[in-house]
């Protein structure tokens, strides 16, 4: 084996690059330093050894015929990976493995200038190995760049990119759909074209969120269209951060949801227009949701009645809670009676009725329940026994007012009978 120090060695340990030296036999003679710190093998390990110990396991059995067949063929060669990792499309190269394996085991993706060279030993193989990992990544990177910008651009969902002041950068057909304004129009601009006057805080609160690197998921808020119309929009918003991590700007996924933001307005309406009191309860027995009727009722407004416990405002906190167990048990109560406690200590009297309520898959989410108030009714029906129970109490009087009026009668009818029979007693006494 031709030393180190011999003129050939010594010109390739200067070359600014991973060489190896290959026998015919397909021996490692020869690898320069920048090889071994490529291959992570120390100049020990690798000479001798077949240039087979530097390629993938997988490719192994079939390397040393492509290893043969360049052994024949002319000149020197250059193999490199196409797009899909395979030999370029040149007609010269034979096939050979265009991915190298280190020592550790990990393959990288390289290019490989082969040369012929006659030496006293005879001929030897001279590869100039190139690394194309970070080549690779910056392609893949590529790739997936191209397949997000085709996303952008095929998304039914209107994209915009900005600055963190808030300056438009990208701008999808699907925003041009629904704002009205061509990319042409909107690049370079301030996205506070589209926010109403009355909502102009809101991009400070969100790019101040962006900053902090936190998220916005499903703000939903109102947006001006080109023609001066309003909609409804769900924002989602995400920071876009450059190579270093560094956050650059946001990313603003907005979806239209006017339709859907007008059908819960005109249930809520339905909701408030309600003289019933209706509620929603979470699953820990906790107030999510209550209508003007229910704050009228307990004369606590409705922000501060939400996150309390639904039981707290009866004047039987155990009995309302006993509804509610009541309906997650068996799904549903049907006119169950309570009474609820205003602020003041008004009570009123009310019906409940309640069932749980689900997701799309069938979950419970909670309980919606509804307060007939029937203070009016129970008022009646109380006044109505009272009537009643004076009613009995006038008769047994009655009763017993007869009962003593007849005895006296029959008494006087008696003593009647009495006192003429000893008359009639006397007369005869006297007669005789």
């Amino acid at each position: 084996m031709p030393s180190r120090t011999a003129p050939l060695e010594s010109l390739l340990e200067v070359v600014p690059g991973a060489v190896v030296g290959v026998d015919r036999s397909g021996v490692i003679r020869y690898v320069n330093r920048h090889a071994e710190r490529l291959f992570g093998y120390d100049q020990k390990d690798l000479v001798g050894k077949p240039i087979e110990t530097l390629v993938p396991e997988s490719v192994r059995p079939g390397h040393p015929a492509h290893r043969e067949a360049y052994f024949a063929g002319p000149g020197t060669r250059r193999a490199q990976p196409d797009r899909d990792g395979a030999a370029g499309a040149r007609p010269e190269p034979s096939p050979r493995c265009l991915r190298g394996r280190r020592q550790d085991g990990s393959e990288f993706p390289l290019n490989l200038s082969l040369t012929r060279l006659d030496t006293e030993d005879g001929l030897m193989v001279i590869a100039a190995v190139r690394d194309l990992t970070e080549h690779e990544r910056a392609r893949q990177k590529d790739d997936q760049m191209s397949r997000l910008a085709a996303m952008v651009e095929q998304s039914d969902d209107a994209i915009i990119g900005k600055t963190l002041e808030g300056i438009i950068t990208t701008w999808n057909p699907a925003a041009e759909k629904l704002y009205g304004y061509s990319s042409q129009e909107m690049i370079g601009k301030s996205v506070s074209l589209l926010i109403p006057p009355e909502r102009s805080g809101e991009m400070t609160a969100i790019l101040a969120k962006i900053r902090a690197g936190q998220h916005v998921d499903h703000f939903e808020t109102v947006r001006v269209r080109k023609d001066g119309t309003r909609l409804s929009v769900s924002l989602s918003v995400s920071p876009i951060c450059d190579s270093d991590g560094a956050i650059i700007g946001a990313s603003t996924i907005g979806r239209d949801v006017t339709t859907q933001s007008r059908a819960r307005e005109a249930a809520r309406s339905m909701i408030e227009s309600s003289l019933d009191s209706l509620v929603s309860i979470g699953p820990e027995g906790k107030i999510t949701d209550a209508n003007a009727a229910t704050v009228k009722l307990t004369g606590v407004p409705r922000e501060e009645l939400i996150g309390t416990s639904f039981s707290s405002y009866f004047t039987d906190p155990k009995k309302a809670e006993r509804i509610y167990q009541l309906v997650f048990s068996q799904g549903m109560a049907v006119d169950y009676p309570l009474t609820m406690r205003h602020l003041d200590g008004t009570p009123t009297e009310v019906l409940y009725n309640a069932s749980v309520y689900r997701d799309a898959d069938g979950r419970v989410l909670g309980v919606f329940a509804a307060a007939r108030d029937v203070t009016k009714q129970v008022q009646a029906q109380r006044a109505v026994a009272e009537e009643q129970a004076s009613a009995l109490d006038r008769l047994a009087e009655l009763e017993r007012f007869q009962r003593l009026t007849v005895g006296r009668e029959l008494k006087m009818i008696e003593l009647k009978k009495e006192v003429e029979s000893l008359r009639r007693l006397i007369r005869t006494d006297d007669d005789q």
